[in-house]
């Protein structure tokens, strides 16, 4: 066994194999750019190596990098996580011709599986079932449209050099074909070097189902049951569970058999997946992902195995400690992915600095952050994953929900309440749930009203703040006439809120906007964790204030970012949307500007396309009208607010 590992990634998958090799006393080396010096998978290793500025390309993905960095610190071996370099076969290849030993499969397996096309190749040889389509290497639009005309529809075009949803487009319209083929391109070029497609028929409302294999050198392969991943936002995964609640044991033993037929037929050692579509009691071949998977605690937690020892344990040459026949599913897990996004704006990734973090008692919980992380626009932004093992899947629901509703995570927006309402949906509950599930049930609540109990607990802690200042706090809410209202302008994104608060003695309080008047009590101020009774319900209120002054407030698992803008003078608050102006709603960089400057454009045609935490993010145009202003160029790094167009409505 090796003796110490350097782990080429960061956030909370380094920490998660940290946590393995020290339970085996192998020291660890942490990689870590200029932005993640002080990161908690920097803190955990027992040594810490700078590989470079903080744009992955720089440091986590530069391979010269990480290999001096491990001949440095003296490591064996080199464990890559997922995502970044893990599934790159010119990496393993130079870890083994630098001497170090690669903790995944074969250069050559890696290959094989990297190329969709030369996947499903493969995987028809080998008497895997596959998804109808073309795979072939004449990439000409021409040759592409008249296989899609074949295929029919709906389609589904795929990046064949990658996976994680970049290069990935739906196609209900022939018409919408030529311009699907294109940006699907373009995404694939730049997140994977080759703009490669494959179009296979789109199967409608299918479950994604997908078996976890194993193999060692000697020869030996097994699989530990299936993962149901179906609930997904931009082709990635939110939601997953072990096993499948659409999956009984029959299906699972030919499963299994298939993935590890799969397996073998590449010749492939260590941890993988074989990753199936699951429609009409019958299963077809997707992709095979040639790394440790995100959500493979869920599998740990019903099988009761460590997969990174096991990782570790045929890296080092030895056989895999169980057989098939030891292969025991206990229970039910589910796991909930915790991203920095806006789910009411189309998932769009967020940054700031976490200013709160605390997680919950009872579920495991895997994660990267601590209160004062920066979340840039460099990197993917999940927080943490968050898991819950039950002996049914109800009791593992029932956990996973009130741990959700029990972890804070304030200073960026999150998808807490969005994952929470996932589980809590009755076609979830009743295990109905296919890929289809947030298309078809979720919808965006951006113009939604402000919840009264949300705007009444802002006021009330922005009170609580004024009066803290003063000589005689209990003073603050009473005047020589009686009891004092204080008038409050409450900013929300572009909405302004004005609201009246009373006090009616011994920690209780009017709130009114327009007519509409609630009571609400302050049951316990503790620190930042507050308990309000609103209307008579109690409700959980936590709140942190960012550097710019700006409250964020989270009720009863509902967040907002609140601005006091009670001094501030009257001001136009029209909206981006109906000014004409393009601003970029999150940090990134700019990768395409579709249009020049004096140019007729139509209302949601694409302007400017950026790109932040690996995804592509096109700006389209708010109105018919003329680009009257054009202020970015290619490669332009820009930052929220910053105008990047201007759209004169015709």
């Amino acid at each position: 066994m090796f003796n110490k590992i350097l782990i080429a990634n960061r956030g909370e998958i380094a920490c998660r194999i940290i946590r393995s090799c020290r339970a085996r006393g192998i020291r660890t080396v942490a990689v870590v750019s200029s932005a993640d010096r002080h990161a908690p998978h920097a803190r955990l290793a027992d040594e810490v190596y700078e590989i470079g500025a903080a744009p992955p390309r720089e440091s986590y993905l530069d391979i010269g990098r990480i290999i001096a960095a491990a001949k440095a610190t003296g490591a064996q071996a080199v464990h890559p996580g997922y995502g970044f370099l893990s599934e790159n076969a010119e990496f393993a290849e130079a870890c083994v011709a630098a001497g170090l030993v690669f903790i995944g499969p074969p250069a050559e397996a890696i290959r094989l599986m990297g190329n969709k096309a030369e996947a499903k190749r493969r995987m028809r040889e080998a008497g895997v079932p596959c998804i109808p389509g073309y795979d072939g290497t004449d990439q000409s639009d021409a040759t592409l449209i008249r296989e899609a005309e074949k295929i029919g529809l709906p389609l589904m075009i795929k990046a064949a050099a990658g996976g994680g949803g970049r290069g990935m487009r739906r196609v209900t319209d022939f018409a919408e074909l030529p311009a699907a083929l294109a940006s699907a391109r373009s995404e694939a070029q730049s997140a994977f070097g080759s703009g490669e497609l494959i179009l296979e028929y789109a199967l409608t409302a299918p479950r994604h189902v997908e078996v976890q294999v194993f193999a060692d050198t000697q020869g030996n392969v097994i699989h530990l049951g299936e993962r149901d991943c179906s609930i997904q936002r931009r082709h990635q995964k939110v939601i997953e569970e072990a096993p499948s609640p659409a999956v009984d044991p029959g299906l699972r033993a030919r499963m299994g058999e298939a993935a590890v037929r799969a397996a073998k037929a590449i010749g492939y050692v260590g941890a993988g997946t074989i990753e199936f579509l699951l429609a009409e009691g019958d299963f077809v071949f997707m992709e095979m992902n040639t790394r440790l998977q995100v959500e493979h605690p869920v599998t740990e937690l019903v099988t009761g195995l460590d997969l990174v020892d096991l990782q570790l344990r045929v890296a080092a040459g030895e056989p895999l400690p169980l057989g098939q026949d030891d292969v025991r599913l206990d229970g039910h897990a589910i796991e909930a992915r915790l991203y920095a996004e806006n789910p009411d704006a189309g998932f769009i990734p967020q940054t700031g600095t976490l200013l709160r973090w605390q997680v919950p008692a009872g579920v495991r919980v895997d994660a990267g952050v601590d209160s004062g992380t920066e979340i840039t626009s460099h990197y993917d932004p999940l927080l943490a994953k968050i898991i819950a093992h039950g002996k049914t899947r109800e009791e593992a629901r029932q956990k996973l929900v009130a741990a959700l509703r029990d972890t804070t995570a304030l200073g960026v927006t999150t998808n807490k309440a969005f994952l929470a309402g996932c589980l809590e949906h009755p076609e979830f509950t009743a295990r109905r749930a296919t890929t289809d599930f947030i298309a078809a049930h979720f919808a965006p609540q951006a113009d939604a009203d402000p919840r009264s109990e949300l705007l009444a607990a802002a006021a009330l802690v922005l009170a609580q703040k004024s009066a803290a200042r003063l000589p005689q706090p209990e003073l603050a809410f009473w005047r020589s006439s009686g009891a004092a209202t204080t008038h409050f302008t409450l900013g929300l994104g572009t909405r302004a809120v004005s609201l009246r608060l009373t006090s009616l003695g011994n920690n209780r309080f009017e709130a009114a906007v327009g007519e509409v008047r609630n009571e609400i009590e302050l049951i316990d101020a503790t620190g930042d964790a507050w308990r309000i009774a609103f209307a008579g319900l109690h409700l959980a209120v936590r709140h942190a204030f960012d550097a710019e002054g700006r409250l964020h407030l989270e009720v009863d698992g509902v967040q907002a970012v609140i601005t006091d803008l009670t001094m501030q003078p009257a001001q136009s608050r029209e909206s981006a949307s109906s000014s004409g102006r393009l601003t970029p709603p999150m940090n990134g960089r700019v990768v395409a500007v579709l249009a020049e400057a004096g140019a007729r454009v139509k209302r949601g045609q694409g302007l400017i396309v950026l790109e932040s935490m690996k995804m592509e993010h096109t700006l389209a145009a708010p109105c018919d009208g003329v680009l009257a202003e054009l202020t970015c160029a290619v490669g332009e790094q820009v930052a929220p607010g910053k105008l990047l167009a201007r759209v004169e409505a015709a």
